[in-house]
């Protein structure tokens, strides 16, 4: 299919496309699903094929993403044990980023920016059950958005008239965001370690920000850690005064453990992870805040 048929195709159908990205989306978090569940457990992510707590196989039509959750009232047709909701959330969830990527990007942007949401859903819920974000969506991650910014620079906003000279430069741009995102988390997390005489942030954190920065430049690495700062504030905020007024944890709390790795109620002092802070401000900026981002660093740059 030409370029010119797929324009054609979304000026007659504009809803098409999307529809197939939020399909697509769907599909990928049917597998991240998968993901979330083995890849801690260094299970494959291929065989066995996907099947209920009690052993059965699940069949392709009890498999459908978002659909068969809703139908079966997210209970096991073979035994009738209850499915998680995060498995149709999770769903949801990709689907729309998805969505909102192709709304948002050229279409080979779009399917970059999949990647890298794809991999912050996984490592958000990863990091939520186990307190980890495996090699493979910080190390394995940064690489990948090293290679995608040298094939398509338009990544990094890169112009294309000189395909090796935007190529450089994208590359550039992106081990920039890597070096200076998890050189930037380690200096934070060194610091804070010396004032509170303990470990203040995990080294997975200092990678995953890496792994931001290769898709989104060092702007978009910085963005992530202060804005990761930030929603983790506003989370904690809420879920602390939910747990005084209540009496109870509350439903969205992220979970918390001592110092020595045992499970605690939500207080202040008490290890939380940042993984998902950071994936949430990675991609609100990937997907919204590039431009502004970029330009107030700008504005601040001609103060010097």
């Amino acid at each position: 299919m030409n370029p010119a048929s797929i324009a054609e195709i979304a000026s007659a159908f504009p809803w098409f496309f999307p529809l197939c990205a939020f399909a697509v989306g769907a599909c990928v978090g049917s597998f991240l699903n998968v993901v979330i569940y083995r890849v801690p457990k260094e299970e494959s992510i291929v065989s066995p094929g996907s099947h209920c707590a009690c052993g059965q196989p699940i069949k392709w039509h009890d498999n459908i993403p978002i659909l068969s959750w809703l139908a079966l009232r997210g209970r096991a047709r073979c035994c009738g044990r209850a499915f998680s909701i995060r498995y149709p959330f999770v769903e949801l969830l990709t689907a729309l980023l998805f969505t909102a990527c192709w709304l948002q990007f050229t279409p080979l942007v779009a399917v970059c920016g999949w990647i890298l949401l794809g991999s912050l859903v996984a490592a958000t819920f990863i990091d939520l059950d186990h307190m980890i974000i495996p090699d493979v969506f910080t190390l394995g991650l940064a690489v990948v958005g090293v290679i995608l910014s040298l094939c398509i620079p338009a990544l990094h906003g890169q112009p294309g008239d000189y395909f090796v000279v935007a190529s450089l430069r994208a590359g550039v741009a992106s081990v920039q965001g890597v070096l200076i995102g998890s050189g930037l988390v380690l200096w934070i997390a060194l610091l804070a370690e010396a004032v509170l005489k303990k470990e203040a942030m995990g080294f997975g954190d200092v990678k995953f920000v890496g792994a931001i920065g290769a898709f989104c430049g060092w702007q978009g690495a910085v963005f992530a850690v202060f804005g990761g700062a930030l929603v983790g504030t506003v989370w904690f905020a809420i879920a602390w005064t939910w747990q005084k007024v209540s009496g109870k944890a509350s439903p969205v709390a992220p979970p918390s453990e001592t110092p020595e790795g045992e499970p605690t109620a939500l207080a202040f002092g008490a290890h939380v992870p940042f993984g998902p802070m950071l994936a949430i401000a990675g991609g609100l900026y990937f997907l919204f805040f590039r431009a502004p981002v970029a330009a107030w660093f700008a504005d601040v740059s001609v103060l010097f």
